[in-house]
């Protein structure tokens, strides 16, 4: 698809990744950007339209399909990192509030703008996954097993919307220059640049962005043995 006229929704949009997709999709010429987020006063994009949304609740996600009934672009960008492990004492609500942003939340947004995409002539869908989809690293597993389940989800939306001509493209990526990854050591792309290839990936038509090089090398390295593969990875 095209940005330029295109209506999109960009959850967590008030910093970060999705501020610099809503700042992209304006510069790109998309006809209207909503920028949604918990707190929509945090949002500073000038000429979006800010909305009030939680993807964890499914009230507030139904009510912004009723409101943004022209969307044709869905950018399912929010998420959190509770940086937990399995064993720890606080691992399984980390967990389940990972689960609940990193999953259920671009599945409510999908199945809710499912039926709105395909009334505007298909449109498409962005998932933001990472490259922790495809590995788990000591101190941030409830997190990585919260992307990977996304990553199935994003392979699943693509069969079951390519009858109504719904495009799907999964976002892998590393460290970025974000809020997120702050007091993370290591070399960060700018979000900036994370955005312009996925655009120009989804005006090819593609499914897949691999935004940095240290997700083509996991990406390439996951037929190794997994033990092996794991400690290679996380060194």
């Amino acid at each position: 698809m095209k940005i330029k006229n295109a209506v999109a929704l960009v959850t967590g949009a008030n910093r970060g990744l999705g501020k610099a997709f809503a700042e992209k999709l304006l510069a790109g010429g998309a006809k209207k950007v909503y920028a949604a987020a918990r707190n929509p006063s945090a949002i500073t994009i000038a000429g979006v339209a800010e909305i009030k949304l939680d993807i964890t609740k499914p009230e507030e996600v139904a009510a912004a399909a009723k409101a943004c009934g022209d969307v044709t672009l869905l950018v399912n960008n929010a998420g959190i990192a509770r940086g937990s492990g399995f064993l720890g004492e606080k691992s399984i609500a980390n967990a389940r509030a990972e689960i609940e942003t990193n999953y259920f939340g671009p599945l409510a947004m999908s199945r809710a703008f499912a039926p709105v995409l395909a009334a505007n002539g298909g449109g498409a869908i962005i998932n933001v996954l990472s490259v922790l989809s495809w590995i788990s690293l000591p101190g941030g597993g409830t997190y990585c097993a919260s992307k990977s389940a996304a990553w199935s989800l994003t392979n699943g939306l693509r069969l079951e919307l390519r009858a109504q001509g719904t495009q799907v493209v999964a976002l892998h990526v590393g460290l970025m220059d974000t809020d997120m990854a702050r007091d993370i050591p290591g070399e960060k792309s700018n979000p900036l640049d994370v955005v312009r290839q996925v655009l120009k990936a989804l005006e090819a038509g593609k499914e897949e962005v691999l935004a940095d090089e240290t997700t083509r090398q996991v990406k390439k390295g996951l037929s190794a043995e997994p033990g092996v593969y794991l400690v290679a990875a996380s060194g």
